[in-house]
């Protein structure tokens, strides 16, 4: 079927057509449909109203809702449904007499009444554990900036790129220039930096009077960065522009991983640390960043959702007098978890390799290196985990469109 003559959906996606509506019932608040594959859906009157796609529900401009179901003459009822000569819904409403057309693909791919886990992620989260032979995925994308934005080419390399992140939390890009500020532009092809005290980029390097450890030739402990912030950043960069020292191997591991070790192996401690709220305390020059979160943090279907990891940016416990022993005695569980080498995974960076992780999952370290054997330089920025996700999704739907394309 071509979707030609079909309407507008209330979105900018692409939605094709795998199934055609084929029967159609209805009562004043509920339209009953049969798809050509034999799956029955069901849609609330109200939910068709708020979600139509004419100019009276979205702006067409923007496809932003206007409406304000609330100032409807009074409950949307349903007088008629049926299928018309293009294939899409059409529902007629009371009292307004409106007429409304809706684009089947879409209504397929939003049927709640059949659906699975609406807020299940993009890709599947895959934890995963160290190993001596292990390392990240590692892809060639030494023809990133070559390639036109939002094209097939770059789509290409980032697509599996992005998989990476949203699965496992972690990828490695080889290949890329070496050019001091050439992050910036790999990074826009993902989406917009976050700006911290630190900057937009920042230069890790050993140097005089450092702001930070990581600022330093000193080894640095697993830990995700600014955990002192209100929303620590969700992804890291880190790109290599010069490496020539003897030691500073960098060392991830996945601290879901970790988390659910602890979980299985010592409940209490799991649910101490899920529960108690450190203090996260950077108190700089000419900053003062301070929060209180749990180290392990859930979301409201109990699936992990960050941990909040860094010995050096905890500040005093400010907590209930009874929870002060039990809190430290799960913090060393944990820390022993830590320094266990089965989780972690051990690589040099060479120039032109850029690191890109989850820094509400991943915790990173480095071992110490020996300033005076040559140079070790990474540049490094922050974004949020909604970049990566839109970016995702981006990809998805031009994959949709050029799939519409095609059957058109």
């Amino acid at each position: 079927m071509t979707d030609a003559a079909l309407p507008l959906t209330p979105d900018y996606d692409a939605w094709p057509i795998d199934a055609d509506l084929d029967a159609v019932s209805f009562t004043s608040r509920l339209v009953t449909v049969r798809w050509s594959d034999g799956r029955v859906s069901r849609y609330h009157g109200i939910w068709l109203r708020e979600n139509a796609a004419d100019e009276t529900t979205v702006n067409p401009a923007t496809r932003e809702r206007i409406l304000d179901l609330s100032a409807l003459p009074a409950w949307p009822e349903i007088e008629g449904a049926d299928i018309d000569a293009a294939g899409a819904l059409c529902v007629t409403f009371a009292p307004e007499d409106r007429r409304l057309r809706f684009h089947p693909g879409w209504l397929r791919a939003h049927d709640y009444d059949n659906a699975g886990d609406p807020e299940a992620p993009l890709v599947p989260v895959t934890l995963w554990h160290g190993s001596p032979d292990a390392g990240p995925d590692t892809l060639d994308a030494s023809g990133l900036l070559d390639t036109a934005p939002a094209s097939e080419a770059e789509e290409a390399i980032l697509a599996p790129a992005l998989e990476s992140v949203l699965g496992k939390g972690l990828v490695r890009l080889r290949g890329l220039p070496t050019e001091p500020g050439s992050l910036e532009a790999i990074a826009h092809r993902i989406g917009p930096i976050r700006d911290t005290n630190f900057g937009g980029l920042f230069n890790v390097k050993a140097k005089p009077d450092p702001d930070s450890n990581a600022y330093t030739s000193i080894a640095l402990p697993p830990h995700t960065d600014l955990p002192t912030r209100e929303y620590h950043p969700g992804l890291q960069m880190l790109h290599c522009l010069e490496n020539s020292v003897e030691g500073g191997q960098a060392v991830m591991l996945d601290g879901f991983a970790v988390a659910e070790a602890l979980r299985e192996r010592n409940p209490e401690a799991w649910e101490t640390l899920t529960r108690v709220r450190w203090c996260y305390a950077n108190t700089a020059r000419t900053t003062d960043h301070v929060w209180f979160e749990p180290m392990i943090r859930l979301d409201a279907r109990g699936e992990l959702l960050e941990v909040r990891i860094a010995d050096f940016l905890r500040g005093p416990l400010q907590t209930a007098f009874e929870d002060v022993e039990p809190a430290y005695e799960a913090l060393m569980a944990l820390q022993r978890l830590l320094r266990d080498p089965a989780f972690a995974i051990r690589f040099t960076y060479a120039p032109g390799d850029l690191v890109i992780f989850d820094n509400r999952r991943l915790l990173h370290a480095r071992d110490a290196f020996e300033g005076s054997t040559g140079h070790r330089w990474l540049q490094g920025c922050y974004m949020e985990r909604d970049e990566i996700r839109s970016r995702y999704r981006m990809v998805q739907r031009a994959r949709r469109q050029r799939r519409i394309g095609v059957e058109a």
